[in-house]
């Protein structure tokens, strides 16, 4: 099983959303795009931005980045520009 859940990482996309305005993340598919396009960021050789152990796969290390807030997805309006 995957720590943290989908679920508890939508919250950590979406905790600086003010009540009424429309959340970042609405589904799975974005945490799962986010995560992928950084971990191939870090296998190009980008530095983690979390301390990591030897043997901390890519993916594991994208999705704690994503978890402790250290990336955001940008919402559509956002990546337009």
């Amino acid at each position: 099983m995957l720590h943290p859940s989908y679920s508890d990482l939508m919250k950590v996309v979406n905790s600086e959303v003010e009540p009424g305005e429309e959340k970042i993340v609405n589904s799975r598919y974005s945490i799962v795009m986010a995560t992928s396009k950084r971990a191939r960021q870090i296998i190009a050789g980008n530095d983690p931005m979390i301390k990591t152990s030897l043997g901390d796969k890519p993916l594991s290390i994208a999705v704690e980045e994503l978890n402790q807030g250290k990336i955001k997805i940008l919402g559509e309006e956002d990546t337009e520009e």
